[in-house]
């Protein structure tokens, strides 16, 4: 199964708890794979909008953890495990660096419908805590008054 979805992530991050969160919301067109069984695979490409432009992002959905890669001007591999520290590398058009992920959340209720995943976590460079984000996204079915470009 692969169709077209339409993808809300509504995304933050804050350096610290005294901090207000910064928040990025995007809505875009993507494509939904996969099955129960198998796991799912959501998939779009970033804009500008993110700063991430000429990348594609893809969250593989699995019964125990959540991936998300990215691939073009951005390339990293961050698992989302709960319970679990996962070390990750981040490359950027200016260099690498180890990532470290501690997950709080990582919960998905994807069907061949859409549905929707969660991610809460906290990163950390050099084990030194460097923020806390979180991803909240909805996939949907498209409908007639789907926006067709990202917002």
């Amino acid at each position: 199964m692969e169709k077209p979805v339409i993808i809300s992530v509504r995304g933050t991050q804050q350096s610290n708890p005294e901090e207000k969160e910064d928040v990025m919301e995007l809505v875009t067109q993507g494509v939904l794979s996969g099955s129960q069984e198998e796991g799912y695979v959501l998939s779009y490409q970033e804009s500008e909008l993110t700063g991430l432009e000429g990348t594609t992002t893809t969250f593989l959905v699995e019964k125990d953890k959540i991936t998300l890669r990215r691939e073009g001007s951005i390339n990293s591999e961050m698992i989302f495990q709960v319970g679990q520290r996962h070390l990750c590398l981040y490359e950027t058009p200016y260099g690498g660096f180890m990532l470290g992920v501690n997950t709080q959340r990582a919960w998905s209720d994807l069907d061949q419908t859409g549905g929707s995943l969660s991610i809460r976590y906290i990163m950390e460079v050099e084990n030194e805590r460097v923020g806390e984000n979180s991803f909240e996204i909805h996939v949907s079915e498209p409908t007639p008054s789907s926006p067709v470009v990202s917002q």
